[in-house]
């Protein structure tokens, strides 16, 4: 009797244990709200950017542009991943692209990010903006002007200069 009790919890603990798991692993994790607290937060601690795959067809430190740095490392998560391999037109809510802006002599300058949200801003793509110092100091954030008026070059691909989405 008492063994089968054991064998019950000990079977619960594992089944809870494992659910929590696949969970995490598929990215349960709920998205951060628009703000540039909670999307840092986000980024650097609870799913931290820089164990996401690159932008394909870029590697780390390739040539950059005003205002973004000499040299770019362009990391993007999951959905936005999928959005770019299978041409689909468009990054679905919850996607982030980030931007690791670089000097001359790989010294990094900032970190800017572009991360969907639904409802954020459609005259905008939904698309919250966020520029972070290296010491990960909030410079800018939300509906950056400069940010969505030079990113409005780039509305056939979604906002996005990196690459085409279609």
């Amino acid at each position: 009797m008492l063994r089968n009790r054991i064998i019950v919890v000990v079977s619960l603990i594992c089944l809870i244990l494992t659910a929590g798991i696949g969970s995490a692993l598929a990215g349960g994790m709920s998205p951060p709200a628009a703000d540039g607290k909670a999307v840092y937060d986000y980024i650097t601690k609870a799913n931290p950017y820089q164990q996401w795959a690159l932008f394909p067809g870029k590697g780390k430190f390739y040539k950059g542009a005003h205002p973004h740095g000499a040299l770019l490392t362009t990391y993007v998560s999951q959905g936005a991943l999928k959005a770019i391999q299978n041409k689909s037109g468009s990054y679905p809510d919850n996607s982030f692209i980030i931007k690791e802006n670089y000097m001359h002599d790989k010294k990094l300058g900032a970190v800017t990010v572009m991360y969907r949200v639904k409802g954020y801003n459609a005259d905008a793509g939904d698309w919250f903006w966020a520029k972070y110092a290296a010491d990960g100091k909030i410079q800018k954030e939300g509906k950056v002007g400069g940010c969505i008026g030079c990113h409005t070059a780039a509305i056939m691909d979604d906002w996005v200069f990196t690459g085409p989405v279609k």
